[in-house]
Formats: structure tokens, C-alpha cells, sequence
């Protein structure tokens, strides 16, 4: 499990009131929550030297936002450290906020797993690059950042190799529901390929409508302020009590549950859905009486529900099949549904339209494609590819669709170089013996005469570049391929 995987981040803030018993009894009250519902769960504090954080005419200042809340909460480094220790006790990870140089220091000193940025740093470069150069794990909330700001903080963080997940988060103390704009996780998601996306919520602590479905837009990440109302202590209008955050947990792990995909790469279907869906289809039954071997048409039978255990559904029918055995009026037909090489064509092209639309690649209209099946169309899924030719002058340009499982047998060309750029999915490429792994957007040269073949767990897309195609120039090593005309070994696709 990664290290952003899952995780729920209850935010202390200022929320001690300069007291560590408080703190004390806040991380207590959160470890509870934690462990009734068995969550990845962090605390996170707040560092600040507030020695030099605040400029030195400002300090006392009461009419300045923030600067009392900030010197009557103060904690020194030691008492934090306490709270790190009891937080670990309570077997949460301890992070922090840090919104000086200062404060990445305390950070490093104390072990923290994992540094958050919060919206107001989120461009605060020299504090950035101190944070980027202890190579922890980093949480960068976008508050109040356009799309055009998180863009630059991607690239920053990626030109320096770390490790990040960005929070979509709304900095209103409380945020109305209007702006919350909860859409913006799945477009974050799309643009930042391969980097974890979290919410960050502000909303009244009483809605849990609002984490369910931000699980549901993919958030992957969760924090929320929290606190412990005393009768000295009131909390603010945008943090939980133990209560309210045991709710939000709830909605958050339920809403987990009710989103989960049950099966790796494709979806579950139960039994007792489809014993369901059965129930009521219709099934086909004969109109009049039919013969064995006779040719069907549809105006021999007619479709009714129900539709018994064995029998043909009305979906499965098709024209001009053979019955295999004799019908009487109104019995139930129990023939079975005819694979032939068009319907197997028709669904490899179905399959591999709809890789192309979960990559995002649209082809235009100017496109050739052909199915390369090197032990025949009935072995396609096992072995072969989907080619679509775009461009094939001096220079060609192919995209290939490899399916989930399917593997291109060992080959070589002796005209055609050519250069594979993965663009969805997973590809393993054996070249001239080496094996390489590749993940989007990784290349791969293949010189003229260089053995390869290439194979996918889940299913794949990628860009081949070349020279000049010439028909016949594939030279495989299995000679039950190699013995094949050309003609033998594709299918050129009319109806995409």
C-alpha cells in the first residue's frame, strides 16, 4: 500500500489552545475514531517559529487577523513533540504543517512520515524547495489556486522527484456547499496522471453528504479540522467533535464500500444478479413445429418470458441458425448461440474501440485497420493485435491496441525501424532478449533485425513510429507463423 493510500487526516491545528493536555486529549478522542472503524488514519499539526514568522512590529497586535490566535496557541518545539509521541502511541502517523523553514526543520527532526503544504503555501517557493529537499512524501493543498497556479506546482515538485498528492480544497472557514465544486477532483485526476487527489473539507461538520460523494468523484485523501469542545472551549463553525468526525469517518468508509470496484480490470457480476436479470428475459420458443437440421427464421419462433434454465434467450437468437433437434409448437428452443469469425471480430473491435475511449485517443477519420492474428481469429484474444495505420509514407505512425492478456509473438523486420511510445496501460517489450516494463509515456527503439515481441497484463495503447511499412517485412521466429501468407494471418476491418 502506497503511502497516501487511503488515508484520513484529522487536523489539530490550533485547535490545542496552547494546551498539550487538550492536544492530549484530542489526539486521544481521534485514536478512538480510528480504530472503530480500522482507518489509515493521521493527525497533523501546525509549525511556525513564531519568533520570526511574525515581522516585529506586528507582535501583541490584536487588530491583525490571525496574530492573537497564532501567539495564544503558541507551543514549543518539546511540547509538539510530546503530541508526535502520543499520536504514534495511539497508533496514528504524526504530521504537520509547516509554513516556515523553521517548521520543515521540526518536521525532519521529529520523523514526520509526511509534510503537508497548506493552501496559503502552496506558492511559497523557498519554502517549497525546503520541503521538496527532504524527500518526504508531500500533501500540497490548491485552495484558492487555478488550474493554471497547480500546474506550476506540479511541475516544481516533479522536476525535483518527489513523491506528492494534491487536495482539492476550498478555503472558505466554513465553505458554502455552492463552492465547493467537488467536479474539480476528476478533471485533477485526468490532468495529474499518476498523482493521489484528496479533499480537503471546510463544509458545515454536520454534512456527510459532502465526503461520500467527493469519494465518489475519486478523492482518495481525506482531512477535516477537529477539536474537543470543553465549557471553556467552543470549536469554530468548520471543525468536527469527536462525534461528528466518527460520523464523517463513517460516510467515508461506507462510501468507499458502495464505490468499490469488486473486480480487478472489469465489473462484478453476482449470481444472484444475473439468476435476477434471467427471470426476466424472454425466451425463444417455436411458433409452429421444427425439424432437426432445419434452417430457423424469426418467423418461426416468437420471444416470451420466462425464460427457463438451458433455454435460449431472444438476444442469443440469430437468423438462419440450424435446430439441433425437434421442436414442438410453443416448446422452448435450446440451441446455442453461434461463435463465428465475424461476431469474434465484432468483439475484439467493441473491446478495442472502448480502450481507446478510456485512454482519451480519438482517431479521426482517416485510419486502416487490420486484425493481426497469428494462430487464427479463435486464438486472437491469447495471441495477436489490433493495428491501426495512420500514416505511412517515408515516415508511419501506427497506434496498436494490445488487449487485457494478449501477447505479439517473437518477430523481426529487416526494412522497418521503428519506435514504440506507450501512450495507456501496461506493456512488457522484450527486445533482443531484454525485457523492459513500460509505463505511459516510456519509449522503446526497435532496429531493423532486432527480435521483439510484446505482451499486457490490463490492456494497452501505444504509438508505433517507423519507417516506411512494406508489406511481408515481419519475420517471425515460430515457423507454424513463419509458413503463413500474409493474407492467412490478418483480417483488414471495413466497418470500425
Amino acid at each position: 500500500m502506497g503511502v497516501f493510500d487511503g488515508l484520513i487526516i484529522f487536523e489539530m491545528a490550533n485547535s490545542h489552545q496552547g494546551s498539550v493536555e487538550h492536544g492530549l486529549s484530542i489526539i486521544r478522542e481521534m485514536g478512538k475514531v480510528a480504530r472503530n472503524y480500522n482507518i489509515k488514519a493521521a493527525v497533523k499539526l501546525q509549525y511556525r517559529n513564531l519568533d520570526t514568522f511574525i515581522h516585529p512590529d506586528y507582535k501583541g497586535r490584536a487588530d491583525v487577523k490571525h496574530i492573537p490566535r497564532f501567539e495564544g496557541t503558541k507551543l514549543s518545539y518539546e511540547q509538539f513533540s510530546v503530541m508526535v509521541s502520543a499520536i504514534r502511541e495511539e497508533g496514528m502517523a504524526a504530521m504537520s504543517t509547516p509554513f516556515d523553514e523553521d517548521g520543515v526543520e521540526w518536521c525532519q527532526s521529529q520523523g514526520l512520515g509526511i509534510i503537508k503544504i497548506a493552501s496559503c503555501s502552496a506558492m511559497d517557493w523557498p519554502l517549497l524547495e525546503k520541503a521538496a529537499s527532504t524527500g518526504k512524501p508531500l500533501i500540497i493543498s490548491t485552495g484558492g489556486k487555478s488550474i493554471s497556479d497547480i500546474d506550476k506546482i506540479y511541475n516544481f515538485f516533479t522536476h525535483r522527484g518527489c513523491e506528492f498528492a494534491f487536495l482539492h480544497c476550498v478555503a472558505e472557514y466554513p465553505a458554502p456547499l455552492g463552492h465547493l465544486q467537488l467536479d474539480f477532483i476528476g478533471r485533477m485526476k485526468k490532468r495529474y496522471r499518476g498523482v493521489t487527489v484528496g479533499y480537503s473539507g471546510h463544509e458545515d461538520p454536520d454534512d456527510i453528504t459532502v465526503p461520500m460523494m467527493a469519494v465518489a468523484k475519486g478523492a482518495e485523501i481525506f482531512e477535516r479540522h477537529v477539536g474537543l469542545p470543553t465549557d471553556a472551549i467552543t470549536l469554530n463553525a468548520y471543525s468536527m467533535d469527536p462525534g461528528q468526525a466518527g460520523r464523517w469517518v463513517k460516510a467515508i468508509v461506507d462510501a468507499r464500500e458502495v464505490c468499490r470496484v469488486k473486480k480487478e480490470g472489469d465489473k462484478y457480476v453476482s449470481q444472484e444478479e444475473l439468476d435476477s436479470l434471467r427471470s426476466l428475459c424472454r425466451g425463444v420458443f417455436a411458433k409452429r413445429p421444427i425439424q432437426a437440421g432445419q434452417a430457423i427464421s424469426r418467423e418461426d419462433v416468437f420471444f416470451a418470458m420466462p425464460c427457463g434454465e438451458g433455454q435460449m434467450a431472444s438476444g442469443e437468437f440469430r437468423e438462419g441458425m440450424a435446430a439441433g433437434r425437434d421442436y414442438a409448437e410453443h416448446a422452448p428452443l435450446y440451441e446455442k448461440k453461434a461463435y463465428t469469425d465475424i461476431s469474434l471480430a465484432r468483439g475484439v473491435i467493441h473491446d478495442a474501440k472502448g480502450l481507446l475511449f478510456e485512454a482519451g485517443i480519438a482517431l479521426g477519420s482517416q485510419f486502416e485497420v487490420e486484425l493481426s492474428h497469428h494462430y487464427g481469429l479463435r486464438q486472437f484474444r491469447r495471441t495477436g493485435a489490433v493495428i491501426i495505420s495512420i500514416i505511412n509514407r517515408e515516415y508511419c505512425k501506427k497506434l496498436i491496441v494490445v488487449l487485457p492478456g494478449q501477447q505479439h509473438p517473437m518477430h523481426y523486420h529487416k526494412v522497418k525501424e521503428e519506435t514504440f511510445q506507450l501512450l495507456y496501460g501496461d506493456l512488457e517489450c522484450v527486445v533482443d532478449g531484454k525485457k523492459t516494463h513500460m509505463q505511459p509515456g516510456d519509449t522503446q527503439t526497435v532496429l531493423r533485425n532486432s527480435k521483439h515481441s510484446f505482451s499486457s497484463r490490463a490492456g494497452a495503447v501505444f504509438e508505433e513510429i517507423s519507417t516506411t511499412h512494406v508489406k511481408g517485412d515481419s519475420y517471425y521466429d515460430d515457423p507454424a507463423i513463419a509458413k503463413l501468407d500474409l493474407m492467412e494471418r490478418k483480417t483488414i476491418i471495413k466497418e470500425w
